[in-house]
């Protein structure tokens, strides 16, 4: 019997480390993934200035361009890694997004580094879905909640690293670097991942159709598009309307799609039940909103206080790191009393930040009243949205839809975060005066005012959780 037990312990023993090395890998390629998103957007006015010559639409397009084709191949790329392996789908996105974080850093012309990032989103498409399962195979089903949400906590600490660590690294160095960063971490999750992963992999799964892939990337390029060119050519403008028209047309193509194929990208299904649809249409109006809020926030501190990238940059640091402490215990408080409450709560708080912005946030410099009072805010309501609208959208569906359901609901965080860097653009236009930037800037406060209204009810629709 000792025998027997020595062998169970030292099984239990290797499982663990093997888990626990699972998690280090996988969450360091995962890591680097989310940061690359906020280091961006602190980057973003320093390449404006090493591409003077192209305009704010055709710039947006480096962080477009990203996350558009990310949110796009994110759920087909979750089924191809099922089927062929996880290992093999992480090793391949791993390689794809360290050469293309290359091709960034190296980048001659404002053109190419759209095309290197497009590869980047495609590269951070296969990855992410490869880490969830990896980890999630990695260890016993009694502690897959925990390690689940480990697994998150990583990205939400990577999108609280990004602001200090982009803004340090830029200003120190230059925009490049904030791709340069990606290549060590790269190389090192190859080499650990070659040499320790398992495979794992479910053959049944069945591809979707490349065709509702193109449709849908296709559709939310050209409504961004439509966003970002509508300053400059005007908003009612033919070439506006019909690029938005073609936007529109090409959505349609792609529910039609959907509707018809045995092999659905996005299986429309999944909306017909509530809390799932009402989640998602708060998770994707959240995130647009909250994009906008950040990357707004950071150009206002640069072109308007003339603050260092740094400076900005730290500047906004605090709210990340504030909503990764507030997670676990919003989470514990979901638990008790549901996630429609803090949803709504949090719609509230995010109308209310907006509106004190409108009202305080002026040329005059004063970061405790102006900025840090509603940065507060809105640190308070990325727990009480983000995880919730995830929870409740997967909660409602059957066990064995949770996987693509937690993968559309990612997509559909993704598409809100690049409509959001689109209507930014939009609303500040080529503005060259202090006295339209402030406009520009007023634009985008109300925006965040009317998304936390928007958001609010989006969670009044939400069912409230059964009794105990």
């Amino acid at each position: 019997m000792s025998w027997g037990g020595t062998g169970m312990a030292t099984e239990t023993q290797s499982t663990d480390r093997y888990g626990r090395l699972a998690l280090a890998i996988a969450g360091l390629a995962a890591m680097v993934t989310y940061l690359d998103t906020t280091i961006l957007f602190v980057a973003f006015p320093d390449i404006t200035n090493s591409f003077g010559d192209s305009p704010p639409s055709t710039l947006s397009w480096v962080l477009n361009a990203y996350t558009i084709i990310f949110a796009a191949l994110l759920v087909p790329a979750g089924k191809l890694a099922d089927r062929l392996g996880h290992r093999h789908a992480f090793l391949i996105g791993s390689a794809i997004f360290t050469v293309a974080s290359l091709g960034c850093a190296l980048a001659p012309s404002v053109e190419i580094l759209i095309g290197a990032r497009v590869l980047q989103g495609i590269g951070a498409a296969v990855l992410i879905p490869a880490t969830l399962a990896l980890v999630m195979a990695a260890f016993p089903r009694e502690k897959i909640p925990q390690v689940v949400a480990i697994w998150g906590a990583i990205g939400a600490m990577s999108a609280a690293l990004g602001p200090s660590l982009g803004a340090f690294v830029v200003d120190s160095f230059g925009w490049r670097w904030a791709f340069y960063l990606n290549l060590p971490v790269g190389v090192i999750t190859l080499v650990a991942g070659a040499r320790f992963l398992r495979e794992s992999k479910d053959p049944s799964v069945r591809l979707p159709a490349p065709l509702g892939v193109v449709l849908i990337a296709l559709a939310a390029g050209s409504l961004s598009y439509a966003l970002v060119e509508s300053d400059t050519v005007g908003w009612a403008s033919t070439q506006t309307l019909v690029v938005f028209g073609a936007g529109m047309v090409l959505l349609g193509l792609f529910i039609l799609h959907q509707r018809r194929t045995a092999s659905p990208t996005l299986d429309l299904e999944l909306f017909a039940v509530g809390n799932f649809r009402w989640g998602n249409l708060a998770m994707f109006v959240y995130s647009m909103a909250f994009s906008t809020m950040f990357f707004g926030l950071i150009l206002f501190l640069v072109t308007v206080w003339d603050w260092s990238i740094l400076k900005a940059g730290l500047a906004v640091t605090p709210a990340p790191f504030l909503a990764a402490l507030l997670a676990p215990r919003f989470g514990k408080l979901a638990g008790r009393i549901g996630q429609r409450p803090l949803v709504i709560l949090g719609g509230v708080l995010f109308a209310i930040s907006g509106l004190y912005r409108v009202i305080f946030l002026t040329a005059e410099v004063d970061y405790w009243v102006a900025v840090a009072i509603p940065l507060l805010l809105d640190a308070i309501t990325i727990p009480l949205i983000f995880p919730q609208a995830t929870s409740v959208s997967v909660q409602a569906l059957a066990a064995n839809r949770t996987g693509v359901g937690g993968a559309v609901t990612q997509a559909v965080r993704q598409f809100g975060g690049s409509f959001g860097v689109a209507l930014t653009i939009a609303l500040l236009g080529s503005v060259v005066t202090t006295e339209d930037l402030l406009v520009g800037f007023e634009r985008i406060w109300w925006v965040l005012v009317a998304a936390g209204i928007v958001t609010a009810f989006l969670g009044l629709q939400l069912r409230p959780r059964a009794p105990d």
